[in-house]
């Protein structure tokens, strides 16, 4: 047996991958997954433009391409910016990543070094704690409130502790659903200019938006030491793996060189066939009907918690995006819920994964993305009665 790197003892297995071996069972209804809907896949268009593309320009949609990715995508990302966030974004520094993952894989390759501080949202992204842990940071967590990070726990991580890097998702947050307010944002932004922190902000779901009105980006009251990351797995297709970073241009050849030493480029094919995707169809009509469908299905599911959860237990209600957050009564384990939602054949996600102090045991993650109302109707039904069961055991130690 060779000797593994040492910093592999820091990283831990993706929880919720492991939980979706056990939600392989057709049986059990999950929604643990941060799975978009296959059924709105635009499989027919993305099937003509693979077609069209392999048509007309055969064999060069199959050879070797830059590393910074097709002008065209990084051209048609920067109009998008400007449309939508009214922010004047350089083409020149956008680089195409294999899914936004890669673009935090990136970075930390870039910026963290053993031992670096790295502050994050308490809860926070699962995905980004452990591509960040590769590099054997030291965490700093921030709690999340309705309106954002708390601003006095922010500034101690970043002016105090010194932190490299704060990474945050301040629209409909995975795994909170909780969005940064105008007054939130432009407090972060505030802190952030008198550290030398390096900010991460990433947003796969900031199109999801269901009702309410849009707030800038955190890096709009930011000039430097600010990266956006963005997906089209969530307005598209996952499969896709396509998804970018918007860098400054300093560090933009030191990520071009660490992606030449990862992947060499993203997939030329792969990136044509979405720039002609998105050349012949109407992007914005698709996002809508996106946004219809996930919005019923989350308000279905809140009608379902509100009808069959106990009424100790709290649940986060997001103006968009793909979660829920759901707090048990205080000495509740979701962990033994999990065990009793298994054996009703539901799963969910329980919280303690995505804190990286120890919290989170009461919490648990509900995706309403990924799942037909039947299955909402009838899940949020066995997660009601293991609820009910746990609450009802002397043992478990639940204060409802």
């Amino acid at each position: 047996m060779p000797a593994f790197a040492k910093r592999m003892s820091q990283v831990r297995r993706s929880f919720i991958r492991e939980i979706l071996k056990v939600t392989a069972n057709s049986s059990i209804i999950s929604f643990a997954g941060g799975l978009p809907k296959p059924d709105l896949f635009p499989t027919g268009p993305m099937g003509e433009a693979a077609a069209a593309v392999l048509a007309e320009s055969g064999p060069a949609a199959l050879q070797y391409s830059v590393t910074e990715g097709e002008p065209g995508l990084r051209e048609w990302i920067a109009a998008r910016y400007k449309a939508k966030k009214n922010l004047d974004i350089d083409p020149a520094h956008i680089l195409i990543t294999n899914g936004s993952q890669q673009s935090l894989d990136l970075l930390g390759k870039v910026f963290l070094d053993p031992g670096d501080v790295v502050a994050v949202e308490l809860p926070g992204y699962i995905g980004a704690i452990q591509a960040f842990s590769i590099f054997e940071p030291a965490f700093t967590g921030v709690p999340l409130g309705p309106e954002g990070p708390d601003i006095d726990v922010l500034t101690a991580a970043l002016l105090e502790r010194k932190a490299k890097m704060f990474y945050a998702v301040p629209n409909f947050q995975n795994p909170s659903g909780l969005t940064y307010s105008l007054a939130a944002r432009r407090a972060v932004a505030e802190v952030l200019r008198v550290s030398d922190t390096v900010f991460v902000e990433d947003d796969p779901y900031g199109e999801l938006r269901f009702f309410g009105e849009s707030v800038p980006p955190v890096s709009a009251f930011l000039t430097q030491d600010r990266f956006m990351l963005g997906t089209f797995s969530k307005i598209a297709a996952p499969g896709l793996r396509l998804g970018w970073v918007v860098a400054d241009a300093d560090t933009l050849p030191k990520l071009v060189t660490a992606k030449q030493a990862s992947d060499l480029h993203c997939s030329t094919l792969v990136q044509r066939i979405l720039m002609r995707y998105l050349a012949d169809n109407d992007l914005d009509a698709h996002i809508a009907t996106i946004r219809a469908v996930y919005s019923a299905q989350r308000d279905l599911m809140l009608e379902c918690i509100k009808k069959e959860f106990p009424p100790e237990v709290a649940c986060t209600e997001p103006e968009g995006g793909m979660f829920l957050w759901v707090t048990l009564p205080e000495g509740c384990s979701s962990f033994d819920l999990f065990d009793l939602c298994i054996k009703e054949k539901v799963a969910f996600v329980p919280g303690g994964p995505f804190y990286v102090n120890g919290e989170g045991l009461r919490d648990m993650r509900l995706n309403f993305s990924n799942a037909d109302p039947d299955h909402i109707v009838e899940g949020i039904a066995r997660m009601g009665r293991a609820i009910k069961a746990l609450l009802a055991n002397p043992g478990c130690g639940c204060k409802g």
